[in-house]
């Protein structure tokens, strides 16, 4: 049944007084798809809005990392939230080097896989995040928050390597898991559930290699088996 004008400008105000904006997909949604409209809020809350494991600065430096590394424009709010959370131009900077860096992941990508050999005392992991470090010296953003922030571009990104190779060093240092698993899911929002999937599944391999130590909950979760796509049954 289609909503009524009076229902459509209700709900797009209830966006606007919440946000300080409404974006042209919520006007679609609130006139034609309400069910979806009213999903798509309560996963925008959970997931953007909602505080959970990553203080309000954290959160942000993750997406300034996610919205940089994937050109997105459309997210000019978060830069008012990084300001209101702390946020100035020396950590901006600091996370703007980090992205413009981590574009170079693919290329340490094929070092590791075909030239890893001619350069043995150069393991392209350790390059890689040993690049990053530097890039940072000094700076703001610890390294911690700055695992933290790769792994969400590397998940929006869907630079597989480079998520591995930087989920390793979080866990070396110590990152908290639910950090990490945050981080990663902030990248649905831009990028769509299927890079999470992506990046969930290296995370499942890496944790199932045995080079990392998992807590309790995600040592369950490494150990159920059968995750994976769905495989029809034999004819």
């Amino acid at each position: 049944m289609p909503r009524s004008p009076d229902d459509v400008r209700h709900a797009l105000e209830t966006i606007r007084a919440a946000r300080g904006f409404v974006l042209p997909h919520h006007g679609a949604m609130a006139a034609a798809l309400p069910e979806l409209h009213v999903a798509y809020e309560a996963m925008y809350r959970a997931l953007t809005l909602d505080p959970r494991h990553l203080a309000p600065l954290e959160r942000e430096v993750v997406w300034l990392a996610i919205l940089a590394g994937c050109e997105e424009p459309v997210g000019t709010h978060h830069l008012h939230k990084f300001r209101l959370a702390g946020g100035g131009d020396a950590l901006a900077a600091a996370v703007f080097r980090l992205v413009a860096f981590a574009a170079g992941a693919r290329r340490y990508a094929c070092f590791a896989d075909h030239w890893q050999g001619q350069f043995p005392a150069l393991p392209a992991a350790r390059e890689y995040v040993d690049g990053c470090d530097a890039l940072i010296a000094a700076s703001p953003l610890p390294p911690g928050l700055a695992r933290l922030a790769l792994i969400g571009l590397h998940t929006a990104c869907e630079e597989i390597w480079g998520l591995r190779v930087v989920l390793e060093s979080a866990y070396a240092l110590e990152v908290p898991e639910p950090c990490m698993a945050e981080a990663m899911s902030l990248a649905i929002w831009p990028r769509g559930v299927n890079r999470f999937v992506k990046a969930t599944e290296t995370w499942l391999g890496l944790l199932q290699s045995g080079r990392v130590t998992p807590s309790p909950a995600f040592r369950a979760w490494a150990a159920v088996a059968g995750q994976g796509a769905f495989a029809p049954p034999a004819a």
